[in-house]
């Protein structure tokens, strides 16, 4: 597979004056939490042994369940237009009419059943459907939907209510949980990779109330095959050799500290192989990688992927038609691909987008932000495929005049955490922050028994308060009395110095650190709290010399 792929560009003009605001918010954030040394994973640490956490008794049993589950995300990112993806044939006159020049002709449309059909473009994507490999939920989404790309993004990665601000995502909540002590002793294998959407919060957890993305996240694909070859992302030795050279190595070295699991993934990569041909592509490329990681044994069970462009303000049926053929054709690829080694059955796959688009098109032939559309489901565990929910009313829009949802996007991802993941009821409810009722027969339901999760490695609540004397004080809670050990340690993973050893009542404490007394340099440590039955690890930032 080539380094070097072409990009299509797809022209994204606003409509309005919030839209173009809207973007620069978003692009704002994707830079500042791409940015290689300070995002990421968190500040993990170079030339640590990685040992998986033993002490979870989440991943003990994880590790006794249906484990070999994949779950990948597919993020169509901008707001796909789901009536120009299932094409509602049953009601095909309110749709035309609607959609005159953007509209799919009924002469171009592969008929899926009686009463929808995909376009011709994306047929590739019928043989998954024909052989029960392809689900579509119709008409999903959330209540009172957010129409903007930055807020409703969010929404669908944190699984938050529209009017609460959540900067964890449901994945990284799970993710917290199982490894509570992530900092100072992360797994064996990478608990998630994510490819573009560095600032997407699906994979974000909070750890002492400082947010750490729990995923291998990289902006392209072309990063992480860097990272497969090389087992780093930058060259560290070849910079001048002068001072600036010393400090572009140093920051390379930091940022390529970032990535801990380069190793583990450079080896899935050499013994995984790609056994058909992809498109030269940005997704092809992507699930090419994710398809040869899997068949390589990495473990990993969590993915997330991105086809960007999907915010389809003008020019919506040129620039659509190419990315949806990306997609059936990357899709359908990608299953081939997992066949080879019966890896199929274990990989489910699903769309995502932060909403839809609107039942009329626009003035500049194209559909400006909606609310509800279809998820699309794939994989060889789906219990059969065909449509799930009710299907897009466009004779009965909301006051907006959008597609009115009839199921909750939470619900998908609740069924997926128990039936797919095997996450026990009570801990899916814990992680999405309520209960959301089941879909039924989305997908094959797990064989094992649910994982459960045992509640004293969660209750240890901590964080970190900044003194203006210096010093820093951490704060922690214990549910109990309990004999315990709080160290800290350096950038480098060495421990630095026990701060406290002993027996503490339970309730709320906290232990000043005298920072100010120290004479260390700035720079970011981590302090590790240690209990009987589980440990925990948070950061601590000097930005001024001692």
């Amino acid at each position: 597979m080539s380094n070097e792929h072409p990009h299509h560009h797809h022209p994204i003009p606003s409509n309005s004056e919030a839209h173009q605001k809207d973007h620069k918010v978003w692009s704002r954030r994707n830079f500042l939490t791409s940015l290689g040394v300070s995002g990421g994973m968190g500040m993990l640490f170079n030339k640590i042994p990685l040992k998986a956490f033993a002490t979870s008794p989440l991943n003990y049993m994880l590790s006794q369940s249906d484990s070999n589950r994949i779950l990948v995300l597919i993020r169509l990112k901008g707001g796909n237009d789901g009536l120009n993806t299932i094409i509602p044939v049953f009601d095909y006159g309110t749709y035309i009419n609607k959609r005159p020049n953007i509209g799919i002709q009924q002469s171009n449309l592969i008929m899926l059943d009686d009463a929808y059909g995909i376009p011709n473009y994306m047929s590739e994507m019928n043989s998954m459907w024909q052989s029960g490999n392809m689900k579509v939920v119709h008409s999903v989404g959330y209540p009172e939907q957010n129409l903007s790309h930055f807020r409703s993004a969010d929404i669908w990665a944190s699984a938050s209510d529209s009017e609460q601000v959540d900067e964890t995502g449901w994945l990284g909540r799970f993710l917290g949980n199982e490894y509570p002590n992530y900092l100072l002793a992360p797994p064996s294998i990478p608990p998630a990779i994510q490819i573009g959407s560095t600032g997407n919060l699906a994979f974000n957890a909070i750890l002492g109330e400082e947010r750490t993305n729990m995923a291998v996240s990289v902006s392209n694909p072309e990063e992480l095959y860097e990272i497969a070859q090389n087992g780093e992302l930058y060259d560290v030795n070849n910079v001048p050799e002068c001072f600036y050279g010393e400090q572009l190595g140093f920051i390379r070295s930091v940022a390529n500290s970032t990535f801990v699991f380069a190793e583990t993934i450079k080896n899935a990569y050499d013994v995984g192989t790609n056994s058909v041909e992809y498109q030269n592509n940005p997704f092809a490329n992507q699930m090419a990688l994710v398809a040869r990681l899997i068949k390589g044994n990495l473990g990993t069970q969590l993915y997330m992927v991105t086809l960007d462009g999907f915010d389809t303000h003008a020019n919506q049926a040129n620039d659509h038609a190419v990315l949806m053929n990306y997609l059936s054709n990357g899709i359908n690829t990608f299953y081939n691909d997992l066949a080879d080694g019966d890896w199929d059955k274990q990989v489910l796959s699903m769309t995502f987008s932060e909403f839809g688009r609107r039942i009329e098109q626009n003035a500049s032939e194209g559909t400006d932000h909606g609310a509800a559309a279809p998820v699309m489901m794939f994989g060889g565990d789906l219990e059969g495929g065909g449509f799930v929910g009710t299907g897009p009313q466009l004779s009965d829009p909301d006051e907006n005049g959008n597609l009115q949802f009839h199921t909750d996007f939470r619900q998908i991802y609740s069924t997926v955490l128990s039936d797919w993941l095997c996450i026990e009821e009570n801990l899916v409810n814990q992680i999405m922050g309520q209960s959301f009722d089941k879909i039924e027969g989305l997908v094959r339901a797990c064989e094992s028994d649910p994982v459960g999760f045992n509640n004293a490695t969660i209750d240890v609540q901590h964080k970190a308060v900044y003194l203006a004397n210096g010093n820093i004080r951490i704060d922690f809670n214990l549910p109990t009395q309990e004999s315990l050990q709080i160290d800290l340690f350096g950038l480098n993973g060495q421990k630095i110095k026990t701060l406290y050893k002993g027996s503490q009542n339970a309730g709320p404490q906290s232990l000043e650190v005298p920072f100010s007394q120290m004479q260390l340099p700035k720079s970011i440590y981590i302090y590790s709290i240690k209990t009987s039955s589980a440990q925990y690890s948070g950061k601590l930032k000097i930005m001024l010399n001692s």
